[in-house]
């Protein structure tokens, strides 16, 4: 096993997770089959019980693991299937020595962070590296690693000792090192300054690492005296400098690598270069060019309570951004603060208020994402509502469902305190309500999580023409209230269909309104699923609906599926490329700024 570990420097959030997923994409186009670990040193056993504002949304894989959400991006970027052991803590270690020395497994022995700890950590390593992951036996070729955080944090420290020996007893000839850091340009000088990235790379090598290559994130690409201080006093041959500078969308971060030969210095110093090819990225190159000349846009309303921080939804704006490109639609999203919707802000913040409105009734469609907790609730009610009653194309997923059964029972069945217990316990018509196999006393893990099945239940519907007419999906869970099913009969007689169940029948997973142009809820997440070329398919009919392709889509699936029903385990098949006439559209070329993952927010 060959293994590449990234680490970072001098800032938090300078895109180690998009490197080592870039990384992972330039090596499979080399040939090579490629894992990925990621450690993140809090204390947490996993990221289940942190909040969307301290760490970005929490990615849930199919084994149901709740995992940090850099593991997100390792699984869009190389089209793979993690497990949550693919996902490292502090937690999780300490735990599992800590297990061990309850059992008395090391003989009355003293148990300490060296050697105990930091031998659990490299057995750990060793153990998921060899897990299969791509659909293929046998373990990968090369396992690349992320280290969260920056080099100096206290918390990272038994993490850096274990990889330091680690590297060590794996031998040179596998293990590469790539340091992640800043190369700043202050405004007052106008000039890139190295001191930050020497420091740091001094602070590295202090602690028993020593970079193999460096990956230096600026706004605009090194400057050869740059380049030169930085091997000079970095110790790295200046073939090994990369500049990770500002892009239009993050797709062309493996092209950038490519054309900086960041493949050649990887097998090299792992010793690869007679196994591996020259990287064949064609249709990763025409992706990301398609995506940066997009021009007719697509605005899609994000109405959530957590969106001052826009990680909080990163796996549904990929989504919606992998649906809008297979659209050729450049995506607009228009972040909505449910709270602001609320009409007890139209007194406290009128502005705020109005601002919110204006861009709901903008908006081509509405996507309400899952969520916690009943503040901003009564706002995403009113989204729901809005949507519903102007024929504008609505996406409720996970809460979204859920708040979508409280609006049409509130305003269409009259039950005008309808709610979810999870809001309101003592509600007299309690829509949603609490799992029975949930636990209320304890949070991590314990709610209905991973890959579940589906059954559609009406070929008709939207929702099964979209996933291609096949009898049941396989996607991820991540709730502890569900569609109460008892109102189930009294929602399909005044007008929701519930077109997909679980396997009981008695949980309601997909609903739809079938005299709406597209009003669909889903109780699992479908944009865990989404991938860059296969985008998901609820989150296609969201855009296509928004741009006035859905017709054609549905059509194009139809033609396109006419095979026996069979199992879908992703996003059902691949998206299809549908225009309003037909045919490709050709866009004309021109500058195009966004915020580097594609989406003009």
């Amino acid at each position: 096993m060959k293994y590449v570990l990234v680490t970072g420097g001098v800032v938090s959030g300078l895109g180690k997770g998009v490197t080592a997923s870039s990384i992972g994409v330039l090596l499979r186009a080399c040939g090579l089959r490629v894992t990925s670990i990621k450690i993140d040193p809090y204390l947490n056993t996993d990221a289940g019980t942190m909040s969307p504002f301290e760490h970005g949304e929490v990615f849930v894989l199919d084994d149901g693991g709740e995992v940090d959400l850099d593991l997100g991006n390792y699984e869009r970027f190389l089209d793979i299937k993690l497990t949550r052991d693919n996902n490292i803590t502090t937690g999780k270690i300490y735990q599992f020595v800590l297990d061990k020395e309850r059992k008395g497994d090391y003989l009355g022995r003293t148990v300490q962070v060296v050697p105990h700890i930091t031998d659990a950590i490299q057995e750990w390593i060793e153990r998921v590296a060899v897990i299969p992951v791509d659909g293929k036996e046998g373990p990968a070729d090369v396992c690349v690693i992320e280290l969260g955080g920056t080099i100096g944090d206290i918390e990272s420290m038994p993490f850096i000792e274990a990889l330091g020996q680690f590297s060590y007893r794996v031998g040179s000839g596998n293990f590469c090192l790539v340091h992640v850091s800043l190369v700043p340009v202050l405004n007052v000088v106008g000039e890139q300054k190295t001191k930050p990235t020497q420091h740091s790379v001094r602070g590295l090598r202090g602690l028993g690492l020593t970079p193999n290559i460096l990956a230096c994130r600026s706004s605009l690409p090194m400057e050869g005296n740059v380049k030169e201080k930085l091997s000079q006093f970095c110790h790295v041959p200046m073939t090994d400098l990369l500049t990770l500078y500002d892009v239009p969308n993050i797709w062309h971060i493996p092209l950038i690598l490519r054309d900086q030969k960041a493949h050649v210095a990887i097998l090299r110093t792992l010793n690869l270069q007679s196994t591996a090819r020259e990287p064949v990225l064609e249709d990763w190159t025409s992706m990301a060019k398609t995506c940066d000349t997009l021009r007719d846009p697509v605005r899609i309303a994000i109405v959530g309570k957590y969106t001052d921080l826009s990680d909080s939804y990163l796996s549904g704006v990929k989504a919606l951004l992998h649906a809008s490109v297979s659209c050729c639609r450049k995506l607009m999203i228009d972040w909505v603060p449910s709270m602001d919707l609320e009409d007890s802000i139209a007194e406290e913040a009128p502005y705020a208020h109005e601002a919110a409105w204006n861009l709901l009734k903008g908006a081509d469609g509405v996507l309400v994402p899952g969520g916690f907790g009943d503040r901003g609730v009564e706002g995403k009610i009113l989204a729901a509502k809005y949507a519903r009653e102007h024929n504008i194309p609505f996406l409720g997923i996970c809460l979204g469902m859920q708040i979508s059964v409280i609006e049409f029972s509130r305003n269409v069945l009259n039950l005008h305190d309808a709610n979810s217990t999870e809001f309101n316990p003592y509600t007299k018509n309690p829509c949603v309500i609490f799992m029975p196999e949930g636990s209320k006393t304890h949070m991590g893990g314990t709610m209905r999580l991973g890959s579940r099945r589906t059954y559609f239940q009406l070929k008709d519907s939207k929702a099964a023409k979209l996933y291609g007419n096949v009898k049941y999906v396989d996607e991820r869970h991540r709730h502890r209230y569900e569609v109460n099913p008892d109102f189930v009969m009294k929602l399909e007689r005044s007008g929701i269909a519930f077109v997909g169940k679980d396997e009981s029948g008695r949980r309601m997973e997909i609903l739809e309104l079938p005299s709406h142009p597209y009003y669909i809820g889903a109780q699992f997440h479908p944009e865990f699923k989404s991938r860059p070329r296969k985008p998901s398919a609820l989150f296609l009919g969201l855009i296509a609906a928004s741009c006035g392709q859905l017709d054609a889509l549905l059509k194009a699936r139809g033609r396109d599926n006419l095979l026996p029903a069979k199992m879908v385990t992703s996003n059902g098949l691949a998206a299809a490329k549908v225009y309003q006439n037909g045919h490709v559209k050709h866009l004309s070329n021109g500058a195009y700024y966004a915020n580097g993952n594609g989406v003009h927010a």
